[in-house]
């Protein structure tokens, strides 16, 4: 609260959802781990299959949380929703792992 009080900008409070890449060698490969991922709710997962024939296995979490606090400065929101911002947030990281 003491950082958002002297904020003179714009502040977000921003997660970041999960990430893993992962090189294949062989594309069955890759849609096996695919279909693992989706299966174990890793929903925006995909398969990216480069110039050179890399393959690319991308697991991703939907767990995003992007919430604007203040603007040129005013705090937009009550200390009591910032707390429950970081309660959801924390949440998600725990999802994550």
């Amino acid at each position: 609260m003491t950082a958002l009080e002297k904020a003179t900008g714009d502040v977000v409070l921003k997660f970041e959802p999960f990430v893993l890449h992962v090189l294949c060698q062989e594309l069955p490969d890759a849609q096996l781990l695919h279909a693992v991922a989706v299966n174990s709710g890793f929903r925006n997962s995909g398969i990216t299959v480069g110039r050179g024939g890399k393959i690319m296995m991308a697991v991703r979490s939907t767990h995003c949380l992007e919430v604007p606090l203040s603007r040129k400065g005013k705090l937009m929101v009550s200390e009591e929703y910032i707390e429950f911002l970081i309660h959801v947030a924390n949440r998600k990281m725990e999802e994550n792992m």
